[in-house]
């Protein structure tokens, strides 16, 4: 950006201007990003270096690629919230209650991505 700043200001050209907006763009997305992970520990996922990275971006590709494997997946994700749910349930397993829970909201989470990627295909 530095070489090209220099550009900008003896010749510019639309070619050159494009690109700087470009690059700022990316700049700020990256910027974005480190902000979100320094403030909350998790990416955002929308850098074009990293988006690749997301849950999101896999399991869409899943469904591209292998649509029976996806399915299957979505029913393993389906089964695990019903057992968590269970865990939370049951009286025996108070001393893992709070494992119990993260691992519910995990699997949770989860399925709210894979309903949202079928509603979207759909």
């Amino acid at each position: 950006m530095v070489e090209l700043d220099k550009k900008l200001d003896s010749k510019p050209t639309s070619r050159d201007v494009a690109r700087m907006a470009e690059l700022r763009i990316r700049n700020l997305q990256a910027f974005s990003e480190l902000q979100t992970f320094n403030d909350s520990g998790k990416w955002k996922y929308k850098h074009p270096l990293i988006i690749h990275m997301s849950e999101r971006f896999q399991l869409e590709e899943l469904m591209k690629r292998n649509p029976e494997r996806f399915l299957k997946e979505y029913a393993n994700c389906a089964s695990n919230v019903k057992r968590y749910r269970s865990y939370l349930k049951n009286k025996s397993r108070t001393d893992k209650r709070e494992s119990d829970k993260k691992n519910l909201q995990k699997h949770r989470e989860r399925q709210t991505i894979f309903e949202n990627i079928l509603n979207e295909n759909n």
